[in-house]
C-alpha cells in the first residue's frame, strides 16, 4: 500500500502525519479517513478550490489533471506547479508528500 505523508499544518495536522492509502481512491479520501479534514465544500465535485493540496513528492505517479480540474486550480490560493485539487488526484502505487496549503478560499465550511 503507498503511503502519503501529510507536512506539518498549524491547523489539520500540526505534528504531520504518515498515513496508508489505498492504490485508486483519492488523496482527499485517504485524509478524510484518516482523520485529515480537508476542506471540500463542494463535496468533492471539483467545484471549488477548498481540498486544494500541493504534492511535494510523487505528483508525476499521479493522473494529469483534467481540463476541468485546471480551471479549477487557476483560483486557488498559493498555486503551485504541483499543486492539484485532492479531491480529483487519484493515488497510484507510489508514495506522496503533501502539503496543505496554509489559506483556502473557502467561503462555507463543511464542518460548521
Amino acid at each position: 500500500m503507498p503511503q502519503i505523508v501529510f507536512l506539518p499544518h498549524p491547523e489539520q495536522c500540526p505534528e504531520g502525519a504518515v498515513i496508508e492509502a489505498q492504490t485508486g481512491e483519492t488523496i482527499c479520501d485517504a485524509a478524510l479517513r484518516n482523520g485529515i479534514e480537508i476542506e471540500h465544500a463542494c463535496e468533492k465535485s471539483c467545484a471549488c478550490t477548498t481540498c486544494h493540496v500541493i504534492v511535494r513528492e510523487g505528483f508525476q505517479s499521479l493522473e494529469p489533471s483534467d481540463e476541468l480540474e485546471d480551471d479549477m486550480l487557476d483560483k486557488a490560493w498559493g498555486l503551485e506547479p504541483d499543486s492539484r485539487l485532492s479531491c480529483q488526484a487519484v493515488v497510484a502505487d507510489s508514495d506522496l508528500v503533501v502539503e496543505l496549503p496554509k489559506y483556502t478560499l473557502n467561503q462555507v465550511s463543511e464542518r460548521h
